[in-house]
């Protein structure tokens, strides 16, 4: 699909710092869920950009010698998304969904195109976030992929793509780190860039990324890239 030859089928959003902001509260919330679990006390996380949450249990895990399992993924997987539950008040109050993130999202529900989401968060503590900041009502999220569903973006992206029944030449990715650029492209999708995370313009072309925004705030803008 050549961009601006017609709307998209599909558009597939990752989740932080492409749509929101936890200001900060993330890491604390996964603290938490980790000494629930383990009964240890985060001493370091392993490296978060663009990884999901098996991933960074998984190396975490190692990093404190406590045995890696699915098992204690799942279990992990549950209590953090308890942890985000019960804290949605004070997420609420210290992150914020990005400058112009709902106005586009709305802007392609009146269009008819359907949204959901790749992200490398677990299933309800996607859900949690979203909706602590309204943006839960314009996303697909039964048709999306999370941490439960694998530990690359390419898998991710076609856990989503099946889903959705939607080929990836139909859909298009939204993302704002490196990793979701290569997620992108190996799995098909073209891959819209957006600098509002840890990475700069310049990271995500060196990535290789062919089409980067600086934001979602200019809404006509942004729809024209999409399309």
């Amino acid at each position: 699909m050549e961009r601006g030859t017609a709307v998209p089928e599909l558009v597939l959003w990752d989740i932080d710092h492409t749509l929101m902001a936890t200001g900060g509260l993330g890491p604390e919330l996964w603290a938490q869920a980790f000494r629930e679990v383990t009964g240890v006390e985060l001493r370091e996380q392993a490296s978060v950009t663009g990884s999901t949450e098996r991933v960074i249990l998984r190396e975490t895990a190692r990093l404190h010698d406590v045995p890696y399992s699915d098992e204690l993924f799942d279990v992990f997987a549950a209590a953090l998304g308890a942890v985000h539950a019960r804290r949605a008040v004070e997420l609420r109050e210290r992150g914020h969904a990005l400058p112009g993130a709902a106005a586009v999202l709305a802007r392609l529900q009146e269009q008819g195109v359907r949204q959901t989401v790749v992200t490398g968060n677990v299933r309800v503590a996607a859900e949690v976030k979203l909706a602590v900041f309204g943006l839960d009502t314009y996303l697909r999220l039964d048709a999306g992929a999370y941490a439960e569903d694998g530990e690359e973006r390419p898998e991710l992206l076609r856990t989503a793509l099946a889903r959705s029944t939607t080929k990836p030449e139909n859909a298009v990715f939204l993302g704002d780190t490196p990793a979701d650029v290569a997620g992108g492209r190996d799995a098909g999708v073209r891959m819209v860039a957006v600098a509002t995370g840890r990475s700069s313009v310049a990271d995500l072309r060196d990535a290789g990324a062919t089409t980067v925004l600086e934001g979602l705030e200019h809404t006509d803008g942004v729809l024209d890239i999409i399309a």
